[in-house]
């Protein structure tokens, strides 16, 4: 097998995304996420594309227990940025919703670490950030159909 054709090879890409994957931290670490932690980040993304999910949904989607996403909402709706509303069908229920300001430091963080990512992308060449773009892209796809199908590796996901 050619070298070009074994860098295409899943554990191979696999490998290199990891290593883009550290390299984005790295950048977005320069973007801050304060006021919220890596696992608040996670769930304001979580409830952001899931709006007036409960607490076990929540929990579920990654791969934690309802009172440790408590917690984190109780933190997040101490700064803001999470809503809790009754569920009509079950006042036991509590609905959790990004509220405004949670959605406009959303919005603030992604200008943020889109800028950072902007000054390397620019330095590539053309055809390369073309190439980037279409693998993006599919990979985007894939992991999203693969979320939303519940096939995702559980013992990954961690609060």
């Amino acid at each position: 097998m050619s070298p070009s054709a074994q860098r295409r090879q899943p554990d191979e890409v696999a490998r290199v995304a990891s290593v883009a994957a550290e390299l984005l931290e790295v950048l977005w670490g320069r973007a801050s996420t304060a006021p919220v932690s890596t696992s608040q980040l996670r769930v304001l993304f979580i409830l952001e594309h899931n709006e007036g999910i409960n607490l076990r949904t929540l929990a579920e989607a990654l791969g934690s227990t309802p009172p440790s996403m408590s917690r984190l909402c109780d933190r997040l709706e101490a700064v803001g940025f999470v809503e809790r509303a009754t569920s009509d069908t079950s006042r036991r229920e509590v609905r959790l919703r990004v509220s405004a300001r949670g959605r406009e430091f959303l919005g603030d963080l992604r200008s943020r670490r889109e800028r950072e990512l902007r000054t390397v992308v620019e330095r590539m060449p053309p055809a390369k950030r073309s190439a980037l773009l279409d693998g993006l892209e599919a990979f985007c796809a894939t992991a999203a159909d693969q979320m939303s199908d519940g096939t995702a590796d559980a013992d990954a996901r961690t609060a």
